[in-house]
């Protein structure tokens, strides 16, 4: 890490590094737009093909499952190789398992629907790391804004997802094909520029990352003292030093319950009579609020520190959890869901800031990956707890459990240290030395 000469010289941020960044950008809107097709559609998928709404978080847990598996090696792989090679090789896997899913519905084939998902969601895992590439370009005081930069890209994708379903929906009687199916059969069109974006983008951002002085002149490295006791992201090492703790409790809680409530959300507004384009405009204004507001929230968190961000964003996601299930109003649900994707977005900048600003470029992508490993364990075991018990207890079963989730984080966030922001003290070192 590194950090300004001068604590009140604000540094230009070069052109390099301006042109890289609307690569991410561009290439999150994208991807974005495929994505969003899990939650708007992989529980009506799991209902077309069983006929049960058991299991339909299914498709968000497989989606989960996938990142967890590929989180840690696809960073390890762009520890070594660059983190351009694993966003192509991403990217060129996910359009293998959209073909798959649109067939798993021409076929009827739920084994088919489980494989597709499974695929996508290895490739999705890599395009997750678009935010990794992104804190690399930036040095720590204007970390949180540049992955503002990138991720505020998937609100492009918001409204991406329902111009690809409403395109399907015009096109799939012409086509004789299920309006579920032709949606994943359009997404490889899609996926495409970004992968060639990519695969052309120059310097690597690890690059840039392992010589920010070389980027932003009048740059140090910053002192030991700044950080106590900062440890290796190897073997336990992420768990014993208290600041990645806390990132990853608070990423594990934000994580789990935004899945558990967007694999019921599209349920409950189907079962009140809404269409499919309108359960997407609902899933778009969760992404939006998972999205938008992301360049302030990482100026603030710039500002005044990760922690704060961290805590607003556990609250926030409470209220929205709440909401979702008081009521039949589409309204009220939708802006439910809203709360709980900003309350995401908070927890997401925040968190990855924190993991950014303590380790090294060669280091980063593992520390990152094992987080979204965390993460996505809580992906796929919510939205499966969530199908049952929507069954047995109703959609407000969800919300308790959403809120209970949620409040995890919270006694961790207390204790951490964030003297400056970006600057922290483990608080277990500190209290070792007492």
């Amino acid at each position: 890490m590194e950090e300004p000469a001068d604590p009140s010289l604000v540094l230009k941020i070069p052109a390099i590094v301006r042109r890289n960044t609307i690569i991410l950008a561009l290439s999150q809107a994208l991807v974005g737009a495929g994505t969003q097709l899990v939650p708007s559609l992989g529980p009506l998928l799991s209902v077309e093909l069983l006929g049960s709404a058991a299991m339909a978080g299914a498709g968000i847990s497989i989606v989960g499952f996938s990142r967890l598996v590929v989180a840690y090696p696809l960073g390890k792989m762009m520890d070594v190789y660059g983190r351009r090679a694993g966003l192509v090789l991403g990217l060129a896997v996910a359009t293998i398992g959209t073909v798959l899913i649109g067939f798993s519905v021409i076929w009827q084939s739920f084994l088919i629907f489980v494989l597709g998902m499974l695929i996508f969601g290895l490739g999705m895992g890599a395009a997750q790391q678009l935010r990794l590439a992104a804190a690399d370009l930036y040095p720590p005081s204007r970390r949180a804004e540049g992955l503002g930069y990138v991720l505020t890209g998937s609100l492009l994708g918001a409204l991406g997802g329902p111009v690809v379903i409403s395109i399907a929906q015009a096109v799939s009687p012409g086509l004789g094909i299920s309006p579920l199916a032709t949606p994943w059969l359009i997404v490889p069109a899609v996926i495409l520029p970004p992968l060639v974006l990519i695969a052309c983008m120059r310097p690597d951002p690890k690059e840039i990352a392992t010589h920010l002085s070389r980027y932003y002149p009048g740059y140090k490295p910053d002192s030991p003292a700044t950080i106590v006791e900062q440890r290796s992201s190897g073997g336990n090492a992420f768990l014993s030093h208290y600041p990645k703790l806390v990132a990853m409790v608070a990423s594990f809680s934000a994580q789990g319950t935004m899945s558990m409530v967007m694999a019921m959300t599209s349920l409950a507004l189907a079962h009140h009579g809404h269409a499919l384009p309108a359960i997407s405009v609902s899933v778009s204004i969760h992404v939006i609020g998972m999205f938008a507001f992301s360049i302030p929230l990482g100026k603030v968190g710039d500002a005044i520190g990760r922690r704060i961000l961290l805590i607003a964003g556990s609250f926030i996601a409470i209220s929205g959890t709440l909401l979702v299930p008081v009521s039949p109003d589409y309204w009220v649900i939708t802006l439910g869901t809203f709360l709980v994707g900003l309350g995401w977005s908070c927890v997401n900048v925040a968190a990855t800031a924190v993991i950014a600003d303590t380790t090294q470029p060669y280091e980063r992508g593992r520390a990152i990956g094992k987080n979204d490993a965390y993460a996505s364990a809580a992906g796929i075991v919510l939205p499966l707890l969530a199908g049952p018990l929507v069954d047995g207890f109703g959609l407000s079963s969800v919300g308790l459990l959403g809120v209970m989730v949620m409040v995890v984080p919270l006694p961790f966030l207390i204790r951490l240290r964030e003297p400056a922001p970006g600057e922290y003290l483990d608080a277990r070192a500190v209290r070792d030395r007492a």
